[in-house]
């Protein structure tokens, strides 16, 4: 069981990565080249920084609500 969520988790941050680099890059890169410049490396990483953050806080949100209610769930049993 936890082999399946630990391949369920790999899988869902491996799309995370995938839709943030498209994102960023869509955002970031208007005129594609053989280099980025140093302002689209900039923003590429702002970017990619902005989305990992709202992804961990939504994470931890999400865990916290779930830890809340299994202790409810638990004492009304």
């Amino acid at each position: 069981m936890a082999s399946i969520r630990n391949e369920l988790a790999l899988a869902n941050a491996q799309e995370l990565i995938n839709k943030t680099n498209d994102k960023c890059f869509l955002k970031c890169v208007t005129k594609p080249s053989t280099a980025l410049s140093s302002s689209e490396e900039t923003c590429l990483s702002r970017c990619f920084d902005r989305y990992m953050e709202a992804f961990n806080i939504v994470s931890r949100t999400y865990a916290t609500r779930l830890a809340r209610e299994r202790l409810e769930g638990q004492a009304q049993a």
